[in-house]
């Protein structure tokens, strides 16, 4: 009774996807790193993080979250980050792809060395954005979704990869949020391609720009359609998706996918589909003995049955 009335379908659905665990993040935050105020951007991620940990994550363990972090301010996000993220249910913190912060600049530095000791992912959550200058040649919403999403998690992905993040914080687990997974390969490709022809453009780079991408987390909402799976499972082996990729449902948009949309894919052995559907994000973001809050969530069930 205590949880915020818009809670109660989230979980509802939840159990009929047979999801026991929902990390969530509201689509109305994914455009505010371009709010031009970034005192407002503070103040609204500090809004929203205080409601999730007082008024819904504490009530509720089948629902987790990775709180926003203001990009637009280094100083905020370090502060947010030591306030919040011993908070339960707290797994991890999220930067919304769409901004034009360079996140490569040393004032991040301090952030990023935070999470990574603290042990906890950073998200890069990515959306279209229609008024984008190259996208206002484009007459139909389709057009901007199709090459909007991945665009933006492709150029915050680009910047810390030759900016050597991931070298000087190699514990640190980057995810890349909603943007599908064909995106991948190709950005892999060519990053290494034009590495190899100015590889002093990236000084601090030790090895090929794909081989720290394959230790990046992807997410597979929304999993691309193809009439031949063999493209599919080539895209799947050059990432490593077996240990690399998290379902994701991204309910309830036009563009959701329930758990089958992995597991039924015919070249995936069942324990990839396992590890895929949920042991890859029980391990990312530590959490523990999901077995038996499956099986409690299950017991709470059958007694309000009974009731």
């Amino acid at each position: 009774s205590r949880l915020p009335k818009a809670v109660y379908p989230l979980i509802e659905t939840s159990q009929k996807l047979a999801i026991d665990y929902n990390i969530v993040f509201p689509t109305d935050l994914l455009t505010m790193g371009l709010h031009p105020q970034s005192d407002l951007e503070v103040a609204v991620a500090y809004a929203y993080n205080y409601w999730m940990t007082e008024r819904v994550l504490r009530y509720d363990d089948s629902i987790k979250a990775m709180l926003y972090l203001p990009f637009s301010d280094a100083n905020a996000c370090l502060n947010i980050v030591k306030e919040f993220g011993n908070k339960k249910g707290v797994v991890g913190f999220l930067v919304t792809s769409v901004r034009y912060q360079p996140i490569y600049h040393n004032s991040y530095m301090p952030v990023y060395k935070a999470l990574e000791e603290m042990g906890l992912p950073l998200g890069f959550h990515t959306v279209s954005y229609w008024m984008e200058r190259p996208f206002q040649q484009f007459n139909r919403f389709l057009s901007a979704h199709a090459l909007g999403f991945p665009l933006y998690n492709m150029i915050q992905l680009t910047n810390l990869v030759i900016n050597g993040i991931p070298e000087r914080f190699p514990d640190l687990k980057f995810i890349f949020i909603e943007a599908g997974v064909s995106w991948i390969p190709f950005v892999m490709m060519r990053l290494d391609t034009d590495y190899l022809y100015r590889q002093s453009d990236a000084p601090l780079l030790t090895k090929k720009p794909s081989e720290y991408i394959k230790n990046f987390y992807f997410t597979s909402q929304p999993l691309e359609h193809t009439d031949n799976l063999d493209h599919l499972q080539s895209i799947f082996n050059m990432f490593d998706a077996e240990n690399q990729l998290l379902y994701a449902s991204d309910y309830p948009h036009q563009d959701f996918d329930t758990p089958s949309s992995i597991y039924d894919l015919p070249f995936l052995s069942e324990k990839a589909k396992r590890k895929i559907l949920g042991e890859n994000a029980l391990k990312l973001f530590n959490i523990k003995d999901p077995v038996l809050w499956a099986a409690k969530r299950r017991n709470e069930a059958r007694k309000l049955v009974r009731e």
